[in-house]
């Protein structure tokens, strides 16, 4: 049961972050795990590999130099 809320949650965040809020008329939080699922192997499918949430960001990093 847990594991399920904490998919869901997941797969929630994740669609968020690819501006994905609803499906149709209905909220994220009214999909089914599985709808969810479906939601985000299609946005990914649609996703260039290098946007924000596909890429890697070096946050507060300094360069080190040999």
């Amino acid at each position: 049961m847990m594991e399920t809320t904490q998919r869901r949650n997941e797969l929630i965040n994740k669609l968020i972050v690819h501006k994905v809020y609803k499906k149709g008329e209905r909220q994220l939080f009214e999909l089914t795990l599985e709808e969810l699922e479906e939601e985000f192997r299609s946005v990914k499918k649609e996703c260039h590999p290098h946007t924000e949430s596909g890429s890697i960001h070096w946050i507060n990093c300094t360069k080190v130099t040999v």
